[in-house]
């Protein structure tokens, strides 16, 4: 895990901005308890890092690329406590990333509770500093394995690197991002992360609205660092009917509606909607994506890199057949 929540002495995470802290867990006890974790150097944390992916298989033949492990990153969302995040990140891990590589949860100071909407873009905004640290380390042990990879193919990277962000980590990610994009001189194809999925995604539903133009907006640098773009959204997700309320005049959320069409749309970029994926007779779906069986078999394929077309065909199967009228 890697958090700037501000830890007590103890610890204990708290909703409060801090430093960068990184921490790994014991595996010896809940997930979402203080004492299962270890406060580790940074160094450390990298190091640590890198001998697991050293650990992964080389894949060589294109043929194989969705057999290539991952090093992913789940950002939560709004209204998380941290024991709430720990355990939603304890399912990603058991499902989403079971036998893909590994995940790091990357915790923000959200307030955790239902009140807290103002506060906590508040602090999603205040965690882009945070982000994109993270992110250009990332970034500059990628150029290191490229110039490895010219000099000896063996020395190529045995990982992908993929980010699922939830709800207003979507936020926070993107922030990041763009923070990140501009520090490292606003790079060109050179695509950092694999796969992003963004799952009810509390941003502006024309994030993106810059299609192939480089206008050096928040969208623009997202699709220039990542090779693919999902968005996974629902019109039944209530809550970010109530964000579009609160925020930006009504602008519609791209977690709710899906991408505007009208502007041009990056070509790595795309959306996919899941309401007749989940339960019908679930009545809270802002985070049912992690839970229901379909969605998560559709993020599995995304990190695989599968083709649209073959994901769409999937996805066409898993939906209820058409209601007989008479």
């Amino acid at each position: 895990m890697i958090t700037n929540r501000w830890l007590t002495d103890t610890l204990e995470p708290t909703p409060f901005l801090g430093p960068l802290r990184y921490l790994i867990s014991d595996g010896k006890g809940p997930i979402d308890q203080v004492s299962s974790w270890n406060l580790v150097d940074k160094k450390v944390f990298i190091d640590l890092l890198k001998r697991e992916t050293s650990r992964f298989p080389l894949i060589l033949d294109p043929e194989d690329s969705d057999r290539q492990k991952h090093v992913g990153v789940f950002i939560h969302g709004f209204n998380n406590s941290w024991g709430d995040a720990a355990k939603r990140y304890q399912g990603i891990t058991d499902t989403i990333y079971k036998d893909k590589g590994l995940c790091i949860l990357f915790s923000w100071p959200s307030d955790g509770t239902a009140l807290g909407y103002y506060p906590d873009r508040i602090d999603a905004r205040r965690s882009s500093d945070g982000v994109a640290e993270v992110f250009s380390d990332l970034y500059d042990w990628m150029i290191v394995k490229q110039a490895d990879a010219i000099a000896n193919v063996r020395k190529a990277c045995r990982a992908k690197i993929s980010v699922i962000a939830h709800s207003m980590g979507n936020f926070v990610l993107q922030k990041g991002l763009k923070t990140l994009w501009s520090r490292k001189n606003q790079p060109l194809l050179a695509s950092l992360i694999n796969q992003l999925i963004m799952v009810a995604a509390d941003v502006d539903a024309d994030l993106f609205k810059s299609g192939e133009n480089i206008d050096k907006s928040d969208g623009d640098a997202i699709a220039n660092l990542t090779y693919r773009i999902t968005a996974l959204y629902t019109g039944r997700d209530t809550a970010l009917g109530v964000s579009a309320g609160l925020k930006h005049f009504g602008e519609r959320r791209l977690g709710r509606s899906g991408l505007s069409r009208t502007s041009p749309i990056p070509s790595n970029v795309w959306d996919i909607d899941v309401t007749d994926l989940i339960n019908p007779k679930l009545k809270r779906v802002h985070s049912a994506c992690f839970d229901e069986p379909k969605t998560i078999e559709v993020m599995r394929h995304l990190l695989d890199g599968t083709d649209r077309g073959l994901i769409e065909r999937e996805i066409a199967k898993m939906k209820p057949p058409p209601a007989v009228v008479g």
